[in-house]
């Protein structure tokens, strides 16, 4: 899939490299900001070249990798593969953040069940209550 092409712009690259299901979204996150080409933040139509290093955040992963070849179309995720190398650290990173996301309480998970149709009412009964009553203040 790689071809004599020397440099190809980024937010194409992406999408062939497979980091954005559509060119558009691709383009989105470069202008965006979540892109940046050898520690700079870029434009769309930025050239990337072989061993250039580019920058991908999605969502609250962060992809660091080296440009080992360009490619004008999509391709298979195999080929896709073989556009970039994933530096070690940026490895490590994702694999730390993934463990962090499996052992931290999903949200919600402390307030306990659903309060019963009982128990509700007497919530709402309370919170009336509360609102009827006067706060404390200057009236007479």
């Amino acid at each position: 899939m790689t071809s004599a092409v020397e440099s190809i712009r980024i937010d194409k690259w992406l999408w062939a490299a497979r980091f954005f299901k559509t060119r558009g979204a691709a383009t989105e996150a470069v202008a965006g900001g979540r892109v940046r080409v050898n520690a700079e933040r870029v434009k769309p139509s930025k050239d990337v070249r072989v061993e250039d290093i580019v920058e991908v955040r999605i969502g609250e992963l962060r992809w660091t990798v080296v440009v080992k070849g360009v490619a004008e179309r999509r391709g298979p995720a195999r080929v896709a593969a073989t556009l970039y190398d994933e530096t070690a650290e940026s490895i490590a990173g994702r694999e730390r953040h993934v463990a962090e996301r499996r052992l931290a309480r999903p949200p919600g998970a402390d307030l306990g069940p659903r309060p019963t149709k009982q128990a509700r009412r007497r919530i709402e009964a309370f919170r009336r209550s509360r609102q009827s009553r006067p706060r404390g203040g200057s009236e007479p």
